[in-house]
């Protein structure tokens, strides 16, 4: 059996899988919130509570915000930034006795795509997460790219690429600088920009309602959303050159980007024809748990 658990800023998710990917237990709690101690206690708990229930033990995959630094073993760049400094990985062993794998939770949303979702049978998928935070995870060949560095994929803290006159300097970032990517085109940017642009306060949903609906400002925000995500994933396409490029996340939703945005890339893509795929996700929300069980192969036991 594998086990994979989503650490996420709100909630984390556990789900048990058989040797053929099939579902056998799933649960979700509230994620505790600024205390390192307590989410490591929920993570057991949760672990305990989901092998009770099924009668079996299985290994253990966990996606998270941020990585664990090759060099210190301390977790680096989490948005959830209580984990910050600590080592998460080996107190995590300790709490749940036995050996842990984690990747950061766009890593495992790649993974999962990849490996059935919509990204299947593609000899490489960057998988992008557009949610509260923007991140990215590049698999290829049906494994999941991590890097001497572990920071493969980290899209999301690349200024974005090509910006206007009016978009300079960008916004600050919780990772000290201004202008990334994250600050453009995550859930909370777009809802900030269009209040900053209109004086109005929206949620995303609400904006995609209003552009559906004809209003012109929401239409308008809408589009240069749009426009940003073009550029920063011809960013990308111009890197990797990947086959298909899966959405996930909350903005992944706007059914509007799937022809609005690969329309707008060509003109910032170093190619005379751009032939990689803009696709949704499969799985939805369960990407990322899914591609944690993932983080252990087929015949891996703990």
């Amino acid at each position: 059996m594998r086990i994979g658990i989503d650490l996420g800023g709100t909630k984390i998710e556990a789900l048990a899988l058989d040797a053929e990917g099939r579902e056998l237990a799933r649960r979700r709690i509230a994620a505790p919130q600024g205390n390192y101690d307590a989410t490591v206690a929920a993570i057991r708990d949760l672990l305990a509570a989901l092998e009770s229930e099924t009668g079996e033990q299985g290994t253990v995959g966990i996606g998270m915000p941020g990585a664990i630094s090759p060099a210190t073993g301390l977790v680096k760049n989490a948005n959830s930034t209580w984990l910050i400094g600590h080592p998460f990985g080996r107190d995590l062993e300790a709490a749940l006795a036995r050996p842990v794998r984690l990747a950061n939770d766009a890593d495992c949303f790649a993974l999962s795509e990849a490996a059935d979702g919509a990204g299947a049978n593609a000899a490489s998928v960057f998988g992008v997460i557009l949610g509260t935070g923007v991140g990215g995870g590049i698999v290829v060949n049906g494994a999941l790219l991590s890097g001497p560095n572990a920071i493969a994929g980290e899209w999301g803290h690349n200024p974005l690429p090509w910006m206007h006159p009016d978009e300079y300097p960008g916004a600050d970032c919780y990772c000290g600088r201004k202008g990334c990517i994250e600050t453009w085109l995550s859930g909370p940017a777009f809802a900030r920009l269009y209040k900053e642009e209109e004086g109005e306060a929206q949620t995303p949903e609400e904006i995609v309602a209003a552009a559906q609906a004809g209003k012109r400002p929401a239409r308008l925000a809408l589009r240069r959303y749009a426009d940003r995500l073009a550029r920063a994933l011809a960013h990308a396409i111009n890197i990797l050159d990947p086959e298909v490029i899966v959405l996930g996340g909350g903005m992944s939703n706007i059914e509007a980007l799937y022809d609005e945005v690969p329309a707008r890339w060509s003109a910032y893509v170093f190619s005379d024809t751009v032939e990689t795929r803009l696709r949704r996700n499969k799985h939805g929300d369960a990407s990322g748990v899914r591609g944690a069980a993932w983080l252990w192969p087929e015949g891996s036991s703990a």
